[in-house]
């Protein structure tokens, strides 16, 4: 699993179109998300893995890193091998890239 910080995704997702995990709960999501992520909160992955494509790139993001590095993990042992976890969450995208975005 790689890791990118804020920027180095915004750099990334200029050119590419990968599949961007959005892990956390819905009350969070509501709150605050980076575009065209998905929302599949951390404890639904078992059962929502065929809503997932193992031969694509997958960006996880959660709050702050944690959780979705975690999915990272667990996504691994499932085959999943193109993961990029996003390091500090949207709470660093929020206050790097974004500060017009809530955060909490």
């Amino acid at each position: 699993m790689q890791h990118f910080n804020p920027q180095q995704l915004a750099d990334y997702l200029q050119h590419q179109q990968p599949v961007l995990l959005d892990v956390r709960e819905p009350w969070e999501y509501e709150q605050c998300h980076i575009a065209s992520s998905t929302l599949i909160p951390m404890g639904q992955i078992p059962a929502r893995l065929d809503e997932l494509d193992p031969d694509q790139t997958i960006i996880l993001i959660c709050h702050h890193g944690r959780r979705s590095q975690q999915v990272g993990y667990y996504l691994a042992q499932q085959g999943y091998s193109d993961l990029i976890n996003l390091d500090g969450g949207v709470d660093a995208w929020a206050k790097e890239l974004d500060p017009s975005m809530a955060t909490y």
